[in-house]
């Protein structure tokens, strides 16, 4: 029994193919190269991933409520962190004035 190689074989064309390679695709006006602006545009896929950065941005901290305190938020629904920061938020505006 043969064992079948676990890394496909690759072929590289020759410069000859190469070039009627590239011929044919630049007269496929649905395969045009790409042009050095659009190069250049490029950004990695690792740079596009996740939610986008926001302009308000949070803190992390860890903080400990009364359990009345988070079942009350919790009982409005999903969202309920949103709301919560919300009411603290107005408290400090209210505190500032």
């Amino acid at each position: 029994m043969s064992k079948i190689s676990k890394q496909p074989s690759i072929a590289i064309p020759t410069p000859e193919e190469d070039k009627i390679i590239t011929a044919a695709a630049r007269n496929d006006p649905d395969a045009q190269p790409l042009t050095p602006n659009q190069l250049q545009a490029m950004v990695p896929m690792r740079k596009l991933r996740g939610r986008p950065k926001s302009e308000n941005k949070k803190l992390l901290v860890s903080v400990r409520y009364s359990p009345e305190v988070i079942a009350y938020f919790k009982a409005t629904g999903k969202g309920w962190q949103s709301r919560m920061d919300s009411v603290l938020r107005e408290h400090v505006a209210q505190q500032s004035q």
